[in-house]
């Protein structure tokens, strides 16, 4: 039987095989012509990201043939895109999807699918099995080891530099909507033991309007192995001033387990609050520049209109010099709660 701990996670910055993509279809997340002007903001991130790496799109039966005509519209380049015909709930590729780990040997890297329980951020959003069964899909498509750490984790709750830190929340993995039969201890100890994690920082809560309870990916990235973005806001009017200011001062107490500390970079929020509300009555969204992804070669970064656009793909461009970085306007992506980091899941080792 393959040892579970000998494997990690990688950074996201690691060479990619791919990214999964699920497109959008549910009308409960989309009402209206907001499922229209989301699939144009795939459209965007497909046209670029496919001319960097294999993208995996999941597509639902009904929607195929749409998504196809349209994507051959923008001249998307099908050899770069393998469709999985796939009934799925919903677009959050980075919460149900497979979080791959990998072990380095002395002839090749072989790699792993850890299967966490996927519950729609503590059952919130039903059905959601279709999107939890798709690790092991995956795995049994590819022929890919999976384990089973039978805990509920969703992939935007936690994030790695690769070198054995992980940064998370209290308000996502400690929340009795996830695991109330584990204490603070045996979840961090699946962290260790399943990702390869040597030391957990434990952020606090999330932003406002964020119905995952507070997901790490709208809050703080490593944006290398020592350097840690974090998202700020001046005005201590504003909603989500406090939560940051409390995560901020963590971030700059927490060190590595060798007891380096970490450069900490930082951007504003954009705006957050929105004309109405949103489909589960927040009067705010959780977008955020933290959002960005990291794929080869390329950053997709989220913009707002905001005027602060500019100052995160400046930051970006001047921390991955050897990628392009790439603005995606992610406002219509972000009235339904997530933005790009959201709704890609890195795949790594296949052939």
């Amino acid at each position: 039987m393959t040892d579970h701990r000998k494997y990690k996670m990688p950074p996201e910055w690691h060479p990619h095989v791919g990214t999964q993509l699920h497109w959008p279809s549910n009308r409960n997340t989309w009402p209206g012509k907001r499922l229209q002007r989301v699939e144009q903001v795939y459209l965007n991130i497909i046209e670029i990201l496919h001319r960097f790496e294999r993208i995996h799109l999941f597509i639902e039966e009904q929607a195929l043939g749409h998504a196809r005509s349209l994507m051959e519209n923008r001249s998307i380049d099908f050899s770069q895109v393998t469709i999985h015909e796939y009934p799925i709930n919903d677009v959050w590729a980075r919460d149900c999807g497979p979080i791959f780990v990998l072990k380095d040997n002395s002839e090749r890297q072989e790699i792993a699918i850890t299967d966490w329980e996927y519950n729609a951020w503590g059952g919130k959003y039903p059905p959601f099995d279709a999107d939890n069964n798709l690790p092991a899909y995956i795995a049994d498509y590819y022929d890919i080891p999976r384990f089973e750490p039978q805990m509920v984790l969703e992939g935007g709750a936690i994030e790695t530099n690769g070198h054995g830190m992980l940064l998370t929340t209290e308000s996502v993995l400690l929340n009795p909507n996830r695991n109330p039969d584990l204490s603070r201890k045996e979840v961090e100890q699946r962290l260790k033991d399943y990702l390869g994690i040597q030391k957990i920082i434990w952020l606090k809560e999330g932003l406002a309007g964020d119905d995952t309870d507070g997901h790490i990916d709208d809050l703080a990235r490593f944006l290398n192995k020592d350097t840690i973005l974090a998202m700020t806001v001046d005005d201590p009017e504003d909603v989500n001033y406090d939560v940051l200011q409390r995560n901020l001062e963590i971030l700059y107490k927490s060190t590595d387990q060798e007891g380096n500390s970490f450069q900490i970079e930082t951007l504003p929020l954009p705006q957050t609050r929105i004309k109405g509300t949103t489909v589960d009555g927040s009067e705010h969204v959780p977008a955020s520049y933290a959002n960005f992804y990291i794929a080869n070669g390329v950053v997709l970064m989220p913009v707002y209109d905001d005027p602060a656009d500019q100052q995160a793909i400046s930051l970006m461009d001047r921390n991955f010099p050897d990628r392009e970085v790439v603005g995606i306007q992610c406002s219509d992506l972000v009235w339904g709660q997530g933005a790009i980091h959201c709704i890609t899941q890195p795949w790594y080792g296949l052939s």
